[in-house]
């Protein structure tokens, strides 16, 4: 039996530690290694609240700043038990719930200053308890996103960890563009301040741009054994440099990504969806779980600057109750730059969308939360046209309707690592139109599984978002047949995790 230790800062088999895509797969690629035959244990930080129901297993002696630091750590229970798969987290008073999810911070004077400082105690932790046999003996160690990178750092250059040379480090790339930048000294969040005693070399680990600074996703795609982008389609698009907004690709890491290319350490391998034990909403619910999320968010202290806006929300859902309209579009994701960056820009564009709806009796329902330009802009739109359902929270059965009763799901992504949410969409026979970027190239054909747009151009791209809509109101309105055929091809698609894990053990583990 191989035996693996997952370390991540999202882990979704677990309640309320989830900000997005990454805390998907930190739940199912184990849970797919459990049908393997093998043992998983998945580790993540307690943020001051998700030990609290755990069961105390040891605590944690390291040192950090130039002083004894203590963690402790706790097995905790998933939301569903899976044999040889155990769930962990490192609890310290340091490490501390963020605003995002309840998980990360927005530090928007100094980017990733909180950030930095929990994930260097959570790492360093991680590497003691490893050091400590809490897990058994490891075949593989799996990194996701610069919050666990540090570990082949400590690996590399801090003396009571290098025995962790003997174990295989694969490293997943989530989010490229979100890099865990931070000054290599004269700051209290710096490696020189929690690391005084750590000799490194400072060319292995500098930010091209910024040298000065340590660039915490480049320690993970330069140390690993293994770098994983979770597609194929966008492993072929960071080997390029970017050229925004036109194109997304290496985010200024291009070099060390090529570098792992010709390495033969660089593996584009697509994620999976689950098709099993899936949480599935009633059809016809979709406008009783937006009032229901809408009266549970009323009654939340974090919530009672928007109370107005809710209330607006509830006020229009309402007419849909008893009257439903003839076509929904829908997105639900994160509101960034990354997901809406096209809107942002060219909010004359999305309003276009909503008048091309209107004229088909037709609603754009969006759910999410985010960077707080984005949600203002959003709620602005929403006060503005009476067709566009904006709701600003976050709601399981809620989402879970949208990916049900959808007739089109909308996924305008500036760029794509893999994307879940069309596999999601798919699966219930919804056709996704979508950016042909990334993952999305992967996974939506046009007019065959779903509507695609590109352009060489920001102002092509527009057009073609626009024209593509057109098409898919069109196809939907005139040609039933084509339609009923697309959300079949749709719903037929299988992107398992099956066929996901065994190039893992293939290409990433390097087990048979």
């Amino acid at each position: 039996m191989n035996n693996f230790l997952f370390v991540s800062a999202e882990n979704d088999a677990i309640p309320d530690c989830k900000a997005g895509g990454m805390g998907d797969v930190v739940r199912d690629v184990p849970r797919q290694i459990s049908e393997h035959g093998d043992k998983v244990h998945v580790i993540v930080p307690s943020y001051g609240r998700l030990h609290q129901n755990g069961i105390f297993k040891t605590s944690l002696y390291f040192n950090l700043r130039g002083m004894g630091y203590a963690a402790e750590l706790y097995e905790v229970k998933p939301k569903k038990e899976f044999p040889n798969i155990v769930h962990y987290v490192i609890h310290h008073p340091e490490i501390e719930a963020g605003d995002i999810a309840h998980i990360y911070h927005n530090d928007p004077e100094e980017p990733f200053y909180t950030d930095a400082i929990k994930y260097f105690i959570f790492c360093t932790a991680v590497a003691e308890a490893v050091k400590r046999n809490a897990f058994g003996d490891l075949d593989v160690i799996h990194l996701h996103d610069w919050h666990t990178s540090l570990l082949l750092f400590l690996r590399e250059y801090h003396e009571e960890y290098t025995f962790l040379k003997e174990t295989r480090f694969v490293y997943s790339i989530h989010n490229l563009a979100i890099q865990g930048i931070r000054p290599f000294g004269d700051n209290y969040s710096s490696i020189e301040n929690w690391f005084p005693n750590v000799r490194y070399d400072i060319d292995e680990l500098k930010d091209y741009r910024y040298t000065d600074c340590i660039n915490l996703m480049a320690v993970g795609i330069r140390f690993a054994d293994a770098v994983h982008t979770v597609s194929p389609s966008y492993k072929d698009d960071v080997l390029k440099p970017s050229s925004p907004p036109e194109f997304i690709g290496g985010e200024s890491l291009e070099l060390d990504l090529q570098k792992a290319n010709e390495e033969g350490r660089l593996i584009g391998i697509l994620n999976g969806c689950n098709y099993k034990n899936i949480n599935q909403e009633e059809k016809g619910f979709i406008y009783r779980n937006t009032v229901k999320a809408l009266f549970k968010w009323l009654q939340m202290e974090d919530k009672k600057y928007k109370a107005d806006f809710l209330a607006h929300t509830g006020e229009k859902i309402m007419q849909y109750v008893g009257n439903r309209p003839k076509f929904i579009a829908s997105s639900v994701a994160r509101l960034t730059e990354q997901k809406f960056y096209f809107f942002m820009r060219s909010p004359e564009a999305f309003v276009e969308i909503l008048k091309k709806l209107e004229k088909v009796d037709g609603i754009f329902m969006l759910l999410g939360t985010g960077a707080p330009e984005y949600e203002e802009l959003f709620r602005q739109l929403s006060y503005e046209h009476k067709n566009f359902i904006f709701t600003n929270g976050q709601s399981e059965s809620l989402i879970d309707s949208m990916y049900l009763e959808s007739d089109l799901y909308f996924m305008p992504s500036l760029f794509e690592p893999c994307g879940i949410s069309q596999m999601l969409s798919m699966r219930n026979g919804n056709p996704c139109l979508v950016h042909h970027t990334g993952g999305l190239k992967d996974t939506v054909t046009h007019m065959k599984t779903g509507f695609t747009f590109d352009g060489d151009t920001y102002d092509e791209k527009i057009k073609n978002m626009l024209a593509a809509f057109d098409v898919a109101l069109d196809v939907y309105a005139n040609d039933k047949e084509k339609w009923k055929k697309i959300q079949a091809n749709a719903k037929r698609m299988r992107f398992t995790w099956k066929k996901s894990i065994d190039k893992y053990y293939e290409l990433l583990y390097n087990l048979d």
